[in-house]
């Protein structure tokens, strides 16, 4: 079942005001478990990190930033 606009701005909003620290939160933990790596890995583990929590989430930003498809359009 597809989402609708309206229903994917909501969850694109959730997961990024709640989600997204959450998911920043696990991401220095789990560097701080590996117990202090070299800079260059840290920073690769950190680019992984960033990229890796969007790879779920793309079907409900895509499109976010554009108007309603489903408005009515105004004739002029």
């Amino acid at each position: 079942m597809a989402l609708s606009y309206k229903a994917r701005r909501r969850w694109s909003l959730v997961i990024l005001v709640i989600g997204m620290p959450l998911y920043v939160v696990a991401a220095v933990t789990l560097v701080n478990w590996l117990d202090r790596p070299a800079i260059w890995l840290e920073f690769l583990v950190y680019v992984v990190l960033g990229v890796l929590w969007a790879v779920p989430f793309r079907f409900v930003f895509r499109g976010v930033g554009q108007a309603d498809p489903d408005a009515p359009r105004d004739e002029e």
